[in-house]
Parts: C-alpha cells; structure tokens; sequence
C-alpha cells in the first residue's frame, strides 16, 4: 500500500515516459499519489455505496469531493468546524475538490452568470446562493482539500464557437481571480482547468494563458460533456504541447475505462468520473474481461464469478446469479458488491498502466487489454 512519508510541500515528480504516457508521483502533506490516478468521486463526503477503507484498500490515493454539493450541505463552516474534510468523512488522505461551476450550470434550478459569478437557486430546496471565484476557492480552503480547482464555466457540446469563445475568455479571468484568491497555502495546490469547447485556437490560448499563470496543475475541463470520443482525444493531443511537462495533466469527468487508456496514451496523468459508481448502482460491472450487465436474465443460472481470480471479494466470490438476483431485487448489497467491483477494476486498470509505462511496454498493454475486453464479459479461455 502506497505509505510515503509526509512532507510540507505539493510536489510533482516525472518518473518515466512510454510515447506520450506519464508515469509519476504527486507528493503532498497527507500522502502520495500515484499517476496515472484515478479519483473516486466523492460527491457529498462520500464515495456512494462504499466504506473509505474499501476505497483506500482498493489502492485509491486521492478522492474527489464537491463544492457545489458541499456549500448546500452540510455548509463549508459546518465541515471546517468539525475539524476539515478529511476528518468529516473518514478519510486522512489527499482529496481534490471541484470549483462547483460544472454543477450549478448543470444541476441548478435557475442561474444567472455574469461577470462577477453566477446566481443561482439550490436543486435541493430553490434556495438562493451566489458562487463567484473568491467564494469557491474560501469554501474549497475551508474544507480543507489538498487539490483545489479554479471556478470556471464549463459550456456543454457540441456549442458554437463564439459561445465557446466566450466561456473561455471568462474562465480565463475567473482563473486569475481565482489564483489570486488561493494565495498561499503551503502543502496544498490550485490547479486552472483548460477551457475551449471543440475549437483548438481556442483551447491552445486558454492552455498557453493558463501556464503563464503558474497553477500548480493543470485539468482539461468541459469534454465528455455530449461529444464523441473521438474529438476529446483530439483536444488533449491539441493542448498537450502547450501543458508544462513538470506539473500534472488532469482531465475533468472522464471516464470509460477505453476512455482513461486512450488518454493516458496522449498524456493525462489524473482522471474522474462517477462512471465506475453509478454503473454498480444499475447493474453494470466492469471487467478485465469487458462489461457485464447482471441485470440480464442470462445470469439468472449462471454460478460462476465475475472473476475467480480478481483480487476483490466481491469479483471473485459472489455468483453471477446472486449478483442478478440482487439487483432485480433492487437490494442495496447488490449495489454495494458491484460498486466495489467496479472501483476494483478500475484501480486495476490504472495499476496495470503505471507498470506498464515503468516497463516501456505501454502499447503492449494496451492492445491486450482492448482484446480481452473485446470478450464481452466471457473469462479467457471459456
């Protein structure tokens, strides 16, 4: 398990490249992470339908929690007065949190965005709330998070391109705002979120102003938002060139297991996404063999496992008849089993990439991992 002594300082280390893939090290006050990193989301102080320790043994060095979620409860003051973030929900290791300006253009009842932030009513109660760029960066260092993200507006694709032009040259103020309001905090870190829709000018001036300003990383924001794989991994190999090799590549809500291979290929070194989750919550588990729906009625009599040979219990010693039989129940165990299945495999896969790049065999990998998916849920040599 991954116990590095603590330091002082936020800290990124380069360890070795295969082609455009990046293995490294982010250091930080309360622990190591290992990249390429996926984050479980953490929405609300919590990786839904899992223990923290699950989530940790599963190999996870770094949670995602939400701003926009946590503002509206249990209130940022309430959590910095029960002692920060990580002693809310249990959890003493690094946490990133977002700006919350993905969820309050996507979530929020009704909002209104200008200069200064963005007005908007609460999707839980209507009530009224004011989010600007000095607001975000307060809640998100009164949370306490290690990782903390620049408010930014995120635009939904595909849109024109002077909306795109627009929602970035806002970010982009938003971002220096936003730098500015972090200010010093010694062993945590801001990193500015790379904005532009599907236009590459556009994503290369919001790249090459973002690193002027010395973020301590830097995300892709506002892809996987309603466009095709294809033009995501066209817009991380646009921006590549332009992000400071020393310092983290981080793509926002992505993704797929195909998608977290093909852009660790390309460069990214830190993902999110509440795919891995909210698929355990429905049914759907992913696989080293490729993704298995337990909602079919194929599995009613089937007794194997997922996986006799995964390392997670819940892959490896339930049937796939019981995991069917629980999700047609709709019991919360099965939600539980294939959630933690999925978080396993997921925490696998990034694993399997970290040894591979450290080997040079990346590409390798890769196309034997795509096989075996190509299996369609079927165990080798069935």
């Amino acid at each position: 398990m991954n116990e590095a002594p603590l330091i002082e300082t936020f800290q990124y280390r380069l360890l070795a490249c295969d082609g455009g893939a990046r293995l490294g090290e982010i250091f930080t006050p309360r622990g190591k992470i290992r990249t390429p990193a996926f984050m479980p989301v953490g929405t609300a102080a919590t990786v839904k339908a899992m223990y923290p320790e699950q989530v940790r043994e599963l190999g996870a060095d770094v949670v995602l929690g939400n701003t926009y979620h946590l503002m509206l409860r249990p209130g940022a003051e309430r959590v910095a007065s029960l002692g920060g973030l990580h002693r809310f929900m249990n959890w003493p290791y690094p946490i990133l949190t977002d700006s919350g300006g993905f969820q309050v253009m996507s979530l929020a009842k009704l909002r209104k965005l200008d200069e200064n932030g963005v007005t908007f009513q609460s999707h839980i109660d209507g009530s009224k709330h004011v989010l600007t760029p000095e607001l975000s960066m307060e809640i998100q260092r009164l949370l306490g998070s290690d990782i903390q993200m620049q408010f930014d507006e995120c635009v939904k694709l595909p849109c024109s391109t002077e909306e795109a032009e627009r929602a970035m040259r806002l970010s982009l103020r938003w971002a220096e705002r936003s730098r500015n309001a972090f200010g010093t905090q010694p062993g945590h870190a801001c990193f500015g979120i790379v904005q532009g829709g599907a236009e590459p000018t556009l994503r290369i001036e919001s790249a090459k102003a973002l690193a002027d300003m010395d973020f301590h990383g830097m995300a892709v924001g506002g892809l996987a938002v309603g466009e095709p794989q294809a033009i995501m991994l066209a817009m991380i190999e646009t921006v590549m060139p332009h992000l400071p090799e020393d310092k983290p590549h981080y793509l926002m809500g992505v993704g797929s297991p195909d998608d977290l291979i093909e852009s660790v290929a390309r460069g990214i070194d830190m993902f999110d996404c509440v795919m891995p989750t909210r698929a355990g919550r429905h049914g759907l588990a992913y696989t080293r063999f490729g993704k298995i729906n337990l909602r079919n009625a194929r599995h009613a009599d089937d007794p194997r496992p997922l996986d006799e040979k995964s390392s997670c219990p819940a892959a490896r010693d339930y049937s796939r008849a019981y995991l069917h039989h629980l999700m047609r129940c709709e019991e919360i165990l099965g939600m539980m089993l294939l959630t933690w299945v999925n978080l396993a495999y997921y925490q696998e896969l990034m694993a399997g990439m970290r040894g591979a790049i450290a080997e040079r065999n990346f590409a390798d990998f890769r196309r034997r991992t795509k096989e075996d998916w190509g299996r369609g849920g079927e165990p080798l040599g069935s």
